[in-house]
């Protein structure tokens, strides 16, 4: 099991193809660089697409709700006797940090002022505006990503601990199309995950290093130089593959626990040092609002003002790069989801990290907004100048103790950063050794240098954006085949239920 598949060696060519090309400046290649065609080839998916990305998301929740409310929400996802591997509070830590944490530090304060600025629809810089943009975000990183997270991880637990298939993508579809899966179709499925997760990887950890750096810069204002980033990258990446190696057990649970209480430690700082009633108030009236227009925005689209290209730029984007890092975040969150019943797995996959992050993005956010609409304070000036890594720095600067709040945050970007690393690693092992549960520390190594590598030389050449391009590309084929996994899934839960009802009968 742990011997290494084809689909490993053909993602490491690709890769290595990629990054080189994504070196190449436009000079040599001027129509033909990475950043160019990734970002035609994007343009011309969002353009042409947008709507499927809108409905298959939209799809993909209708089908974790039905699950939790379903005759199949009492499987288990392992064997009878299976306990959960993990208690609730590390589980949550765990599927948390590799679902989206370190987008939530350098988003949390950016986000809501960005839409505050430029809404949606509406007047700009209006009351009306700030409780738009905060209500936007709560939708971009709630439900719709965590469900199709979901679906994916689902399928994989499922599939593994239920029925001992291997914890490939492509093992799912085997009730589809039977041992066509083990073929050339399969290892074209498998490596489409792993290319997108490597690529998706890659880009987290170069716009980690980013903010970090910007952080720091903000800080002890100095300035913020590529060397700085590229340092940074070299530590952490030492520092994660020594976490990669020690297992789940210890680095990434580790890890992830500590997280969970940095970051709450963080928020309860800002909700308490700052405007404490306003962020409540803020909280309670767009979670209400967030929950009523939940269809409206699920479906919304702008066919009379297409030259309005905020859904692209927002929404179907967020879409398309949540459904490409579904094969990492969903074979992560499957690993450690051994044991849990079906009903029990989507609530708490779908309900917690929604309900956390939409408090995470009101208490940033909503300071953020409070700053600049009561008190005139300018922190998109910050964000304009520097970049949306330092949204956040920018606020603390306004708060008593802002320099510790700010090497708190600093710290925690760093661990979420080297959680995210590791479990990228763990995730391609099991991906490119046939489904093992424990990957060989050598391959988790090469996966491990590969993504750092891609990072920081991207990071170098200014191309981190063509690398998220061609990760979210990827986007496009895997939203067909999560389509097939839904039909696959339901096909062999209906067979298992039937079979058990046939059984109770006789």
């Amino acid at each position: 099991m742990n011997k290494v598949t084809r689909v490993f060696y053909i993602s490491i060519v690709v890769s290595v193809l990629f990054i080189i090309w994504g070196m190449i400046p436009e000079t040599i290649l001027p129509n033909a660089n990475l950043d160019n065609v990734t970002t035609n080839i994007q343009g011309f998916l969002v353009d042409q697409f947008g709507w499927f990305y809108l409905i298959s998301a939209t799809a993909f929740l209708v089908f974790a709700i039905f699950l939790i409310f379903s005759k199949y929400g009492k499987i288990k996802l392992g064997k009878a006797q299976d306990e959960p591997e993990y208690n609730y509070l590390t589980w949550f830590a765990m599927l948390f940090s590799a679902g989206m944490g370190i987008g939530l530090v350098f988003w949390g304060g950016a986000e809501p002022l960005s839409h505050y600025h430029v809404p949606p629809y509406g007047e700009s810089q209006t009351s009306d505006a700030a409780k738009t943009g905060l209500q936007y975000s709560f939708f971009h990183w709630g439900l719709h990503p965590w469900a199709v997270y979901a679906t994916i991880a689902l399928a994989l637990a499922y599939f593994k601990f239920r029925k001992q298939s291997a914890g490939v993508v492509s093992a799912i579809l085997e009730p589809l199309f039977g041992e066509h899966v083990k073929g050339p179709w399969g290892t074209i499925v498998d490596f489409i995950v792993v290319f997108a997760t490597i690529f998706g990887v890659a880009t987290s950890l170069g716009f980690g290093a980013i903010q970090i750096s910007g952080g720091i810069s903000f800080i002890f204002d100095i300035n913020q130089t590529v060397a700085m980033q590229l340092i940074i990258i070299a530590i952490v990446t030492v520092l994660y593959m020594i976490s990669a190696m020690t297992g789940l057990n210890r680095g990434i649970k580790y890890l992830s626990n500590t997280n969970i209480v940095l970051a709450i430690t963080l928020m309860l700082f800002v909700l308490f040092l700052g405007p404490t009633n306003f962020i409540m108030n803020l909280f309670t009236t767009t979670f209400g609002s967030y929950i009523q227009n939940l269809p409206s925005m699920s479906f919304r689209m702008t066919p009379f003002a297409e030259e309005n290209t905020w859904i692209k730029d927002w929404t179907i984007f967020y879409w398309a790069w949540w459904i490409a890092w579904a094969p990492f975040v969903g074979t992560f969150i499957a690993r450690v989801s051994r044991g849990r019943t079906i009903r029990e797995f989507v609530s708490g996959v779908l309900l917690v990290p929604t309900i956390f992050g939409a408090l995470w993005f009101t208490v940033f956010g909503g300071s953020t907004i409070h700053l600049e609409h009561f008190e005139g304070i300018d922190i998109m000036q910050h964000v304009n100048e520097i970049g949306e890594e330092v949204a956040l720095f920018a606020l603390f600067e306004h708060f008593p103790i802002g320099v510790v709040i700010s090497i708190i945050a600093v710290l925690l970007i760093s661990t979420f950063f080297i959680t995210s690393a590791d479990s990228a690693t763990f995730v391609l092992g099991m991906q490119t050794t046939g489904g093992s549960l424990y990957p060989p520390n050598i391959v988790k190594f090469v996966w491990g240098i590969i993504q750092s590598s891609a990072a920081a030389v991207l990071l170098w050449q200014g191309g981190l954006g063509a690398l998220q391009t061609a990760s979210i590309i990827a986007a496009f084929p895997f939203t067909i085949i999560m389509i097939l996994i839904v039909v696959s899934l339901l096909k062999s839960l209906r067979l298992e239920v039937k079979e058990r009802e046939a059984k109770s009968k006789r």
